[in-house]
């Protein structure tokens, strides 16, 4: 919590460090901490009845309701919440359509954005934000400015606001090329100490007593807060940046090999704000280290598999490179270097700072050792593990360690979908190739000017203007992200000569697939008697990695079991999400050994199906292509797979 405090202040010092990233599990108050924010920024003084709130000393010169005469009122920093399901009108603005169609005047309705400037802009669940919207808030902060063109309206205005965004793994990853927009990141985990844990308790518990009482108590600290980040946002423009933090900066960035500038300049910026928040006059090493811990743990991801995480030891060599100027006088004490005090009294909650990203790394090579140990303890008898599966005998568990994951083919659902925008199956969407016209439900905002014309003329257009009934719509046509079911077949005969080591490249390639289409994931595994759920559809790939990396085989081939738990998991899903369509990849060689495998294919009968037959060796039966017919689904080989994917 103090990394994510102090993300938080950096901000609103300078709001050129491009904003904050909060990732976290549930339920350690991610949401709270950024809308406590609002409080603390400065009050601002706006141009009255301005729905931009330009500033009365520098009214932005093309905003749309200039020209101003002067005047001034004073309000409160704005907190405005994108909700995930917005659309791109919502957030940025659109014309609107009905006063230009009754009085032909183009009017612009602002969106979110105008609302948002000078304020913070909120993103609950940023990782479940359609791309295309994450795209544009995250350039219109990077501007300061959102343009708007579109049914022969141009318009610009000023947006400049503190971005946050708050996300659970969980449910999804950022694409890496939006994480890399965001300037600063934080991990956030819930404390494991007992005192801490208490305190928590003991703070909400008197809040929900008396919540006024409890705010009382703590405005002096709020206010003693709110004062030290507008000294320091007017000590931020006089802050001196070296030449030996520079060189540090950029020797940072080159060493942990980020891609592109975007890194060295917020790590600058963040540096510049972190020297004014503890009221130094220049960047010294200490403002370039914690500028560092923010900036780069979420640039250094290659894809989707690695952990964020920053190795500290080689960031304190790299920064040793290019130690501070001894010429330099030492910089004063700031407030952030004084000792924390009791936290018995009213204090903020939060203590030694902890490096959770590399915490999250250490734990994912502990897992890494952990497999290879497993692989080395396990993988020794795959003779004996087939012997046992002819004869009926129960083999003992083995585990066997995946390569690295390639480039997927492509499998779809056939037909036109409405789900999500995504990049598998044909689907309606707003971004697209127009296909056709229909009448707006509600409010029209992607009007088709050719169908509207001929509305208009049907209805005879000398007796009047075009008017609202007259309105089409485009219908468009794109691609949609699926929720795409693994059932994996974990019995003995797939242990068998290393084939489920083969079998986990294969899933990973194609969870790494689904991760790039934008696609919904889940696994069912069955062995022995029974199927299990091992992850519940969710947006995170990396979740299905995990699961797909320690995955041990053994026992029987419960093939019906699978398929009925897949028909249980998707009757739930079309509760839950009707529009998006499923595709069920069932990965086996056939040998089921209990059930009724033609029985429980039935009832996935109306589910875009494809199996993947895992059968290898000189001799083989056919028993996943008959599985294959009895779900009316294509069969694809194994080293098929393999081969295009590697092709390609």
């Amino acid at each position: 919590m103090d990394d994510l405090k102090l993300a938080l202040i950096l901000n609103a010092v300078s709001p050129r460090v491009g904003g904050v990233l909060v990732r976290g599990e549930k339920g350690t108050a991610k949401s709270t901490i950024v809308r406590a924010l609002a409080e603390l920024l400065p009050a601002v003084d706006v141009v009255p009845g301005c729905r931009f709130a330009c500033d009365p000393e520098a009214p932005y010169s093309q905003c749309p309701d200039g020209p101003h005469d002067g005047g001034r009122e004073t309000r409160r920093a704005r907190l405005v919440e994108l909700p995930v399901g917005a659309s791109e009108d919502r957030l940025a603005g659109s014309l609107d359509l009905e006063k230009a169609l009754a009085h032909g005047v183009a009017a612009f309705e602002p969106g979110l954005l105008a609302a948002a400037h000078r304020g913070v802009l909120y993103v609950d669940e940023v990782n479940l934000l359609h791309d295309h919207l994450v795209d544009l808030l995250l350039d219109a902060a990077a501007l300061g400015t959102c343009y708007v063109e579109r049914e022969g309206v141009s318009v610009r205005h000023a947006a400049r606001f503190l971005l946050a965004g708050t996300m659970n793994p969980e449910e999804g990853e950022l694409r890496p090329q939006l994480l890399d927009r965001f300037g600063l990141t934080v991990e956030v985990r819930a404390s494991r100490d007992p005192g801490e844990r208490a305190e928590v308790i003991r703070r909400r518990m008197a809040y929900e007593r008396d919540a006024d009482g409890f705010a009382a108590d703590w405005a002096a600290r709020e206010g003693e807060l709110a004062a030290r980040i507008a000294e320091a946002r007017t000590r931020v423009e006089s802050v001196r940046l070296p030449d030996a933090a520079l060189k540090q900066i950029a020797t940072v960035c080159a060493g942990f090999e980020v891609d592109g500038m975007r890194a060295d300049l917020v790590t600058a910026h963040a540096a510049v704000a972190h020297a004014a928040w503890a009221g130094r006059d220049r960047v010294t090493t200490r403002d370039v280290r914690e500028a560092a811990r923010l900036a780069l743990p979420h640039r250094r991801r290659r894809d989707p598999f690695d952990a964020p995480g920053l190795d500290e030891n080689k960031l304190d060599e790299l920064l040793d490179q290019f130690p501070d100027d001894p010429d330099d006088t030492d910089p004063p004490q700031g407030p952030d270097d004084q000792q924390p005090q009791n936290d018995a009294q009213p204090e903020e909650s939060g203590q030694n700072p902890q490096n959770n990203a590399g915490q999250a790394e250490s734990n994912e090579q502990a897992d890494r050792r952990r497999a290879d140990q497993s692989q080395s303890d396990l993988g020794e008898s795959d003779q004996n593990q087939e012997a046992q599966a002819q004869n009926g005998q129960a083999p003992a568990e083995q585990f066997q360690v995946a390569g690295a994951p390639y480039k997927a083919r492509l499998f779809s659902v056939p037909g036109v979908g409405g789900g999500a925008p995504g990049r598998r199956s044909r689907g309606r969407s707003a971004k697209g190739r127009t296909v056709g016209s229909r009448t707006p439900a509600a409010k029209a905002t992607q009007v088709h000017l050719m169908a509207t014309l001929r509305a208009a003329a049907r209805r005879g257009w000398r007796r009047g203007p075009v008017k609202v009934a007259d309105l089409r719509e485009a219908v468009r046509e794109g691609r949609e992200g699926n929720l795409v079911l693994f059932v994996v077949d974990a019995s003995g005969s797939m242990g068998a000569r290393k084939r489920m080591g083969e079998v986990k490249t294969a899933v990973l390639s194609l969870l790494l697939d689904a991760y790039q289409r934008r696609d919904k994931i889940g696994m069912i595994t069955f062995r022995g008697e029974k199927a299990e759920l091992v992850l519940p559809p969710t947006s995170s790939v990396e979740a299905g990695a995990a699961r797909m990396r320690l995955l041990k085989t053994g026992g029987r081939t419960p093939i019906a079991a699978g398929l009925v738990k897949a028909a249980e998991v998707l009757a739930v899903e079309r509760l839950r999400d009707p529009a998006r369509r499923p595709l069920v990849v069932v990965v086996t060689d056939g040998r089921a050994t209990s059930g009724d495998a033609d029985r429980a294919a039935g009832l996935l009968k109306d589910t875009a199906c494809v199996v993947v037959d895992c059968e290898s060796g000189p001799v083989r039966l056919g028993l996943a292509a008959r599985l294959a017919v009895r779900l009316t689904a294509p069969v694809v080989d194994l080293s098929d797979v393999a081969h295009v994917m590697k092709a390609a």
